[in-house]
């Protein structure tokens, strides 16, 4: 077969500007299972008047490749389905989701409530940069909804949720929660949703005519599940606050790397699958630490003596964002437990037994194939010492994808090095 005479369509002799401008397009009929990668700084126009009529508020075409490209709108639709929401911000991480919300939300004379169990990079925020910007806030019993509801001010512009609450993983009443704060018209509700990930409940709709304003996500979990990708997302149902975060996020700058976005859209049909398998292996552990002399409390949504587990129980046990692959394994509660190391241990001697361990590796983040351990100190992150927890040193487990006898027998011989 002949190929095809192209020379007319050539714009130089030169072979430099021939490789820039050439005239071959491929067929646009191609189809596979994983989309395609377009990276892109720089967007071509067909003409003047398309370049001055685009729109890139509303992804109804493309601007500049800060603002998305078929590669990104892409995530930003699946990631929307699976949290229920419509909109979706793509970040850098998870903590720049969280700082977008508040950049975007508050100014001077503002006030943030937070749950005491808060994420400890977004207190460090709300205490460094939102403080100096004349931003107060308050930290909230998130046990306890007659406390956040005694902080509300009419200064209050925006309430963080936390489930399950961080390192401590406590459960809280979120409809409860939700019906105090709707109790103030000015108030934003946002949800911290990494630990659900979008799976174990329905954060838009909690309850009968309750749910949150927003969702915070840490696409470095679950949705990229490989532990080498750092992403955030903000998701949003209302078109005015979308479109008011869309546009803080655009004058900050704002962008993902297009081959992560390829690596968590590659990951994510599996999502349900590899939460359900982080779930299994996690709830097996925690049953057999409560049976350990070691430990004084084990902390995990799913037992039934963990703070909030009647809460997790009601929310996470009913409805299509609950319902996992294991017919056998009720309700979803991802790969995360802590325990507390009786007092009668050092911390030196807690230090030794996570230093023991093989397949534990010592490190932070979660949702990836290995297992995770990290003690805390955690008088030293909270206002107070949690009521509902007992003395001793906190150490949490993120449960990887390794075989949980292994697992098990792991922590059975670095447990010899706490005496």
């Amino acid at each position: 077969m002949q190929a095809q005479d192209t020379s007319r369509d050539r714009p130089s002799p030169d072979l430099t500007t021939q490789l820039i401008h050439h005239p071959y397009h491929p067929p646009k009929d191609f189809a596979a299972p994983q989309p395609g990668v377009f990276k892109a700084s720089t967007v071509f126009f067909p003409s003047v008047a398309a370049m001055r009529s685009r729109e890139w508020k509303r992804k109804t075409g493309y601007t500049y490749g800060l603002h998305g490209t078929p590669t990104s709108y892409l995530l930003e639709e699946r990631l929307a389905t699976l949290e229920g929401g419509l909109q979706t911000l793509l970040v850098p991480s998870g903590l720049s989701a969280i700082a977008l919300v508040g950049l975007s939300l508050l100014g001077q004379g503002d006030e943030v409530l937070l749950p005491d169990n808060v994420y400890g990079p977004s207190k460090a925020l709300a205490e460094g940069e939102l403080r100096a910007w004349g931003i107060s806030h308050q930290f909230y019993d998130p046990m306890d909804p007659q406390d956040l509801a005694r902080r509300i001010t009419d200064r209050t512009r925006l309430v963080w949720l936390e489930a399950a609450g961080s390192v401590t993983l406590e459960f809280p009443d979120l409809p409860a929660l939700l019906s105090v704060c709707r109790t103030a018209s000015q108030v934003t509700v946002a949800l911290d949703n990494t630990w659900g990930a979008g799976l174990a409940f329905n954060a838009f709709d909690i309850a009968p005519g309750l749910g949150v304003d927003l969702t915070a996500h840490a696409l470095t979990k679950y949705p990229s599940g490989g532990g080498d990708v750092l992403m955030g997302s903000v998701i949003t149902r209302d078109e005015a606050l979308h479109l008011r975060l869309k546009n803080t996020h655009m004058r900050l700058g704002l962008g993902v790397g297009m081959n992560d976005v390829e690596a968590v859209l590659r990951s994510l049909p599996s999502i349900a699958l590899r939460y359900a398998a982080h779930d299994r292996a996690a709830r097996h552990l925690a049953r057999w630490c409560l049976d350990r002399p070691e430990f004084s409390q084990v902390l995990h949504p799913a037992l039934e003596d963990s703070p909030g587990h009647a809460h997790w129980k009601t929310l996470c046990l009913g409805g299509t964002h609950s319902s996992g692959p294991d017919q056998d394994l009720p309700g979803n509660a991802a790969g995360l437990f802590s325990v507390i190391v009786d007092a009668r241990y050092t911390s030196a001697q807690v230090d030794a037994f996570c230093d023991a361990l093989r397949l534990f590796k010592l490190g932070y983040s979660w949702g990836g194939p290995v297992s995770l351990v990290v003690p805390y100190e955690l008088a030293t992150m909270r206002e107070r010492w949690p009521a509902q927890l007992k003395p001793g040193t906190l150490v949490r487990f993120s449960i990887g994808l390794e075989a949980v006898e292994d697992l098990q027998s792991d922590l059975a011989q670095a447990l010899r090095h706490l005496s």
